[in-house]
């Protein structure tokens, strides 16, 4: 009988995807336009993400510019990101708002890479949680004799595939962004 891996897959993709967007919050000294996706601007009463009131663009390795839709929201926009303490140089100009990354410090460098290394383990402790799940069901139905045991061992080793390729594309995360702060 073949065991339905939906909801343990899903689950997998959902911390994958959320592992993702941690990642990508990470400020390296490379100009990323997602740094700013948690930030919220004041708009007309209401906190609004930056995207509904302006554009971004990078305009180069370390820079990246803001160009509001309506003038008057600059000041607010610059108060979001500042609020944000995101550690970027922000200034107002006749174009709209442009957000500098500093150089990163060996020390900051060195702390960066730590919530990486956070944000990988808990990743990684989701998995088994889910894992772990997985398991207490189909020892459920190996117990209600649901499945046999040979299908229960064939069972396990294939969750236990599925939780090594996602662990895999966490570490292939991890990778690329220890390789960004590192630069």
């Amino acid at each position: 009988m073949a065991y339905n891996f939906t909801q343990t897959k899903e689950e997998i993709e959902k911390t994958t995807t959320w592992l993702r967007g941690e990642f990508s919050g990470i400020r390296t000294g490379r100009a990323s336009p997602s740094i700013l996706d948690s930030v919220k601007v004041d708009a007309y009463g209401s906190d609004v993400p930056i995207n509904q009131v302006a554009s971004v663009s990078v305009e180069d390795a370390r820079m990246i510019r803001i160009t509001p839709w309506d003038m008057s929201q600059a000041k607010a926009i610059e108060k979001g990101i500042m609020l944000a303490d995101l550690g970027l140089s922000v200034t107002v100009d006749d174009k709209g708002v442009r957000v500098v990354f500093p150089e990163l410090t060996g020390e900051r460098r060195v702390a960066l890479m730590k919530i990486a290394k956070t944000k990988l383990e808990e990743a990684r402790v989701a998995i088994r949680g889910e894992r772990e799940r997985t398991l207490k069901d189909i020892e459920k139905q190996e117990k209600d004799a649901e499945i046999s045991e040979d299908d229960k061992f064939r069972l396990k080793t294939e969750l236990q595939k599925i939780v090594d390729e996602a662990s895999a594309s966490f570490e292939t995360l991890f990778t690329k962004k220890e390789k960004e702060i590192s630069e």
